[in-house]
């Protein structure tokens, strides 16, 4: 094993046990699932529409990370240079994106964890029915994608900032222009002024386009390579913010 590997790993593994050390993880996860559940039983009324499928419990996916992630991801950095312990992390044999990698996924591994935890939803739509297990393995897998750029946005607004409610409201702001941008009423006004090529383009950068149709089971690579592309090029640009910071 590579000494980058072992250094990543290491942070991760201690990144993710301070997240349960804390009451953190426990309250994210428990908020999770309490709020998916709610939603797609009572809001959405799941039993009443009378389709073996998870399309209601995937919808409220991304409005549900748009708050719960920032909350996850702002201490990824705002706590190591409110404390001061990012000159002493940053002085260790490990480089500025070892350490950067290492808690992204230490943070996404508690996200995966959460998602992990809503299989009694997979395990009732089958009782009730027979529906495509690989439409919701497509689900599951848009999902935890979304997750993850969600992520890497916080961790590069967690960067800027050493106040964790800045870098909440900053991670929030962004994410939810990435939702908006090809929200339907948002497309459709556009649509009313715009050119289609410039409404299609708007629409091309937005989650929601992408996270819809991996949510149908089309795991196409263009909609997966949209999802990595946010989480290398935030988790590039939180390297930057570290780097400038440690030069300064």
């Amino acid at each position: 094993m590579s000494d980058s590997i072992r250094n990543i790993r290491t942070i991760a593994k201690r990144e993710f046990g301070g997240y349960f050390a804390s009451p953190v993880a426990f309250v994210f996860i428990v908020i999770f699932l309490l709020l998916a559940a709610f939603f797609t039983f009572m809001i959405a009324g799941f039993f009443e529409r009378g389709e073996a499928n998870l399309q209601t419990f995937f919808t409220w996916h991304p409005w549900l990370y748009l708050f719960l992630v920032p909350a996850v991801g702002m201490r990824l950095w705002s706590d190591e240079r409110r404390l001061g312990t990012i000159e002493l992390l940053l002085t260790m044999p490990v480089t500025a994106w070892q350490a950067i990698v290492g808690k992204f996924l230490a943070a996404w591994a508690v996200l995966a964890l959460a998602l992990a935890l809503t299989f009694p939803v997979v395990i009732t739509v089958n009782y009730l029915g027979h529906p495509d297990n690989g439409v919701i393995l497509g689900g599951y897998i848009g999902s935890l994608l979304m997750a993850g750029a969600y992520l890497s946005i916080s961790s590069m607004t967690s960067a800027l900032t050493r106040n964790q409610v800045v870098s909440f409201i900053l991670a929030v702001v962004l994410a939810l222009f990435l939702i908006l941008a090809g929200y339907p009423p948002v497309t459709g006004l556009l649509v009313q002024w715009a050119s289609p090529w410039f409404v299609d383009g708007v629409a091309a950068v937005s989650m929601m386009t992408h996270f819809e149709s991996i949510q149908k089971g089309v795991l196409d690579s263009r909609d997966v390579l949209y999802f990595l592309s946010i989480i290398v090029f935030s988790l590039f640009t939180t390297g930057v913010i570290v780097r400038a910071h440690r030069a300064g």
